[in-house]
């Protein structure tokens, strides 16, 4: 357990995940916290992020900053999704270990599991067979940096946990219609559909003035590119907002509708993150007690010795093959999308038309986690799909006043 004065430093704290840590380890008495804005801090830069532990000397880290989005911005941004994930994993993982931060706890996602993985996925699946093309380099990246938290583990005697989480979805979400998921995606576009049915441009331009939307169109055998907010012309605005299928009480969305999803509220995914990083080590999830000291060579007072490693280079063979020691974050519950679509037009009051675009790709058709590793741990979802769905909508309505 962290000590309540303990330095955290997380990564990406004005994101989904990461504002959401920030508040739950608040909640929780932890008030010595430290973030960074991408502004502030970019973690890309190697010589940035050195110059960042060599000031703040953090006692534990949260990595949940990363390069997201959905099937539309992976497959337009493959090598970024690649190169920007390495670097913001190398950087940070590599400066913990430099400035021998205590804890690190790594958010990756459940895309890292092959496409056609035995359903539901347990942490074994990992590398098992191929994975889902539409996601494959943001995936490569994911499992590169859960390898790295296992592999430091293994060769130094750290204690950095690595975190799947399944889709999630809450307060501070991502509503950019060019690269979000699909829950707010979905949302954004059921509502300004029926805006634009109901004729209300003041609301329109509220929304495009908070978030305003560009898009890449092609014309006459050339790519125009389009970037619209609240001040533009009303007839550009509509179409800008046809390409991303949304019309006069109509919204287009991608696919079929029949994959389905498991989604998690983002506080949920917290409290079970801000849960392992304070109640769960490594040696709890190999399942070998005192692993650190028997074979890290642990020094008088019971810390390890980071200078020896009987393991350095590779497995413990006393131990065997050590690997997966990630840990699956979700509800173990799924839903189609087109279920999905039916709560979201509830929430928002639509009563037009949701139709579906076979012709575009669905992505993987089910990706549903065994969380029976984390229930063993001591944590369990609380917020269900049907109450979080309404419960995003209101946060999303707020963020327009």
């Amino acid at each position: 357990m962290l000590d309540k004065n303990a330095k955290i430093y997380v990564a990406g704290h004005h994101g989904l995940v990461g504002s959401a840590i920030w508040n739950n380890l608040k909640s929780r008495g932890y008030n010595n916290l430290v973030g960074r804005t991408h502004k502030e801090l970019d973690l890309t830069d190697q010589y940035s992020v050195k110059k960042f532990f060599d000031e703040e000397q953090p006692d534990a880290v949260v990595l949940a900053a990363a390069f997201v989005g959905g099937i539309m911005a992976n497959s337009l941004y493959r090598a970024d999704f690649m190169m920007m994930n390495m670097k913001i994993q190398c950087n940070v993982i590599s400066e913990a270990y430099a400035h021998k931060v205590k804890k690190l706890l790594f958010l990756g996602s459940t895309c890292i599991y092959p496409k056609n993985a035995p359903q539901p996925m347990k942490e074994d699946c990992l590398l098992t067979s191929p994975l889902e093309y539409t996601n494959e380099e943001y995936a490569i990246a994911k499992i590169a940096g859960l390898k790295m938290c296992e592999s430091y583990n293994l060769q130094y005697g750290t204690n950095y946990i690595a975190v799947m989480p399944t889709n999630l979805y809450g307060p501070n979400d991502n509503f950019h219609l060019e690269n979000s998921h699909v829950m707010p995606a979905m949302m954004r576009k059921v509502y300004l559909a029926k805006l634009i049915h109901e004729n209300d441009w003041t609301s329109i331009r509220k929304d495009l003035t908070i978030r305003p939307v560009g898009a890449t169109i092609p014309e006459n055998g050339e790519k125009v590119r389009y970037e619209i907010d609240g001040n533009s012309d009303e007839a550009l605005i509509l179409k800008v907002l046809a390409w991303y299928g949304i019309e006069n009480n109509k919204v287009t969305l991608w696919g079929t509708g029949t994959p389905l999803r498991e989604f998690l509220w983002s506080e949920d995914m917290a409290d079970a993150s801000v849960h392992v990083l304070l109640n769960v080590d490594f040696k709890d999830i190999i399942g070998i007690e005192k692993y650190s000291s028997v074979h890290y060579g642990a020094t008088t007072d019971g810390a390890v010795d980071r200078n020896h490693s009987a393991g350095r280079g590779g497995a413990i063979p006393s131990l065997g093959e050590i690997r997966n020691c990630h840990i699956n974050v979700g509800t173990g519950k799924e839903l189609t999308i087109r279920q999905l679509s039916e709560l979201v037009v509830k929430a928002i009051g639509f009563e037009g038309e949701v139709a579906f675009d076979s012709s575009k790709p669905d992505g993987t058709m089910r990706k549903l986690i065994d969380v029976s590793k984390l229930h063993s741990l001591g944590w369990t979802h609380k917020v269900e799909i049907e109450d979080g769905v309404q419960k995003l909508f209101d946060w999303y309505k707020d963020s327009l006043k």
